[in-house]
């Protein structure tokens, strides 16, 4: 039994729930049935009501999920890259490849309220917001971020929606807007790019 006191199937239906309603909410947004929930985790509505009695308990599930998948990438991306500005690239391309700017728009008015009464999303927001602005602190520091953008920016570019016609290929037209995008805040592109002198290193 998992230490959450959960069977090892019961952990797995629950784990399947969660992650249907992600993608659910991020593509129908919450108000998206419960049958269609359980219909697309493969379990029935019988289990998604043991596992979640409500709706407003599935979206708090959803929304810790949705900012735990945030911390994980955030901080595996500063471990794993050699420098700051590596990872934050990296760490946006996946927001934008992921569609967290679509999840963000459908659970957000309610996860702005949920935060502030829920001390697990508090926690959970806060490692990802600590982990965004050591980044930044250490891309300014390295002088390969704009000394102007502050994580406040980045926050904001983790939600960019990027629209791909029918004909292109998704991953590749999304990662080429998001490189233009980098591209626009590192010094080295940056028409606003600051003098020498200005900058931390």
């Amino acid at each position: 039994m998992a230490a959450d006191g959960l069977r090892a199937d019961a952990r797995s239906n629950r784990d399947q729930i969660v992650a249907s309603a992600l993608i659910l909410f991020r593509d129908k947004g919450i108000d998206v049935s419960m049958k269609e929930v359980a219909d697309h985790a493969r379990v029935g509505v019988g289990t998604l009501y043991r596992r979640f009695p409500d709706r407003e308990a599935l979206i708090s599930a959803a929304s810790h999920a949705y900012l735990t998948g945030l911390a994980e990438g955030v901080t595996t991306a500063a471990r794993e890259e050699r420098d700051a500005w590596s990872a934050l690239r990296r760490f946006l391309h996946e927001c934008a490849r992921t569609g967290v700017g679509a999840f963000a728009s459908s659970v957000e008015p309610v996860l702005h309220n949920r935060i502030r009464g829920d001390v697990h999303l508090t926690e959970v927001r806060e490692t990802v917001v600590a982990a965004i602005t050591d980044l930044v602190t250490r891309a300014h520091a390295e002088g390969t971020l704009r000394l102007d953008v502050d994580a406040g920016d980045v926050a904001r570019l983790m939600t960019v929606q990027i629209y791909t016609r029918p004909d292109e290929e998704p991953t590749a037209a999304i990662a080429r807007v998001m490189d233009l995008l980098l591209d626009g805040i590192g010094v080295e592109s940056s028409s606003a790019e600051s003098s020498p002198s200005d900058r931390v290193v």
